[in-house]
């Protein structure tokens, strides 16, 4: 009869329609036998083969479950997949029957297959961020409600343990405020992760402001800040504010962890890139401490919110945690990099490199 289409028609029409996905998809029929793919799914399992049974292919339990819910139930099903040598891979099958109405089967079966494991990580990133932010909160909170407890009760009249708690609770509440101001600007940065910045910074300059911002807190420490100026003009593109927050980070880790008596020495220079990626002027700034250094199964994770080498001696100079994830997240929305070189008992360099203007 005109203007029906046969089921061979739709057959190859449901054949075709694996090609035109984006995604792994294959076709199968109600024998669970292959009839088409993509090259997509082709790269995920590699004995695809038209005319060869599903379970020849793959042999998960969840995947052929789907597929004869899908074909006996004809509504849509989904199977959670484990690929061999996945590494953690999380992908979630979907099974959606073709054709077949409530008195006929499907004559076919489309499985599309979506790779959820980076929205896996990042939920997993968010879940665990919460609960170090929790966890880094809740320690002088807790602290600044026992002194509370105490002053309003045993020591309600001892004034010099009072003077000695509320010291100690200003400080708290000073660790507390230095955590959420981080938390914030470590959010506002991510916020514009993908907004390459346009501004004009003059690097010279805004090292000098980093250490006039640090001098009191160096020379408690008498720690001396020797600067190797860049001959002649230094300028990255960038945002002045975010890139002084990367410098004031890591210049005041080196004071913080660096050598009592010792010194922070800091150089910038500018010199054409030769690598492939980063073609045209860079801006190279070096800052090195003579401290007792970082052994090398710390390095790999610095940048890592929350990450300490010292929780205790991190938490005792005021230290966060979250610095050097700022810097990082930073430098990403700059095009810049950052890497570091340590030597235990000698002391530690971060090096930045950023776009510069000629």
């Amino acid at each position: 009869m005109a203007g029906l289409i046969s089921n061979s028609d739709k057959m190859l029409t449901w054949m075709d329609l694996a090609a035109a996905m984006p995604n792994p998809a294959i076709i199968l029929d109600p024998a669970s036998v292959i009839l088409n793919y993509n090259e997509a799914a082709l790269s995920l399992f590699d004995r695809l083969r038209q005319g060869a049974p599903l379970e020849h292919v793959n042999r998960d339990p969840e995947l052929i479950a789907a597929v004869s819910s899908a074909f006996e139930k004809g509504a849509k099903q989904t199977a959670r997949l484990v690929p061999r040598g996945g590494m953690g891979q999380r992908l979630i099958a979907t099974v959606t029957p073709l054709g077949g109405d409530k008195q006929h089967q499907p004559l076919a079966a489309l499985i599309t297959i979506h790779d959820e494991s980076e929205q896996h990580r990042l939920l997993e990133m968010r879940a665990d961020f919460i609960a170090n932010a929790s966890h880094e909160l809740r320690t002088p909170l807790a602290s600044v409600r026992g002194f509370i407890e105490t002053l309003q009760g045993p020591a309600r009249n001892d004034e010099a343990a009072r003077e000695r708690f509320l010291a100690i609770m200003a400080d708290q509440a000073e660790r507390m405020t230095r955590l959420i101001d981080d938390l914030l600007l470590l959010s506002r940065v991510e916020e514009k992760a993908n907004l390459k910045p346009t501004g004009r910074v003059d690097l010279n300059d805004l090292i000098e402001d980093v250490i006039r911002s640090l001098t009191p807190f160096a020379e408690e420490r008498r720690i001396t800040i020797d600067v190797e100026s860049a001959s002649g003009e230094l300028v990255a593109m960038g945002d002045r504010d975010e890139l002084f927050q990367v410098f004031h980070n890591l210049v005041e880790n080196a004071v913080k962890y660096g050598r009592d008596g010792g010194t922070v020495k800091i150089s910038l220079k500018k010199k054409s890139s030769v690598r492939a990626e980063t073609v045209g002027a860079r801006a190279f700034i070096a800052i090195s401490d003579d401290g007792p250094g970082i052994a090398p199964e710390h390095l790999p994770r610095l940048t890592e919110r929350f990450y300490r080498v010292s929780t205790e001696h991190s938490r005792r100079v005021g230290g966060t945690g979250l610095g050097l994830a700022i810097v990082k997240h930073v430098l990403n929305r700059h095009e810049g990099e950052l890497s570091v070189q340590s030597v235990v008992g000698k002391g530690t360099t971060f090096d930045v490199a950023l776009p510069a203007y000629k």
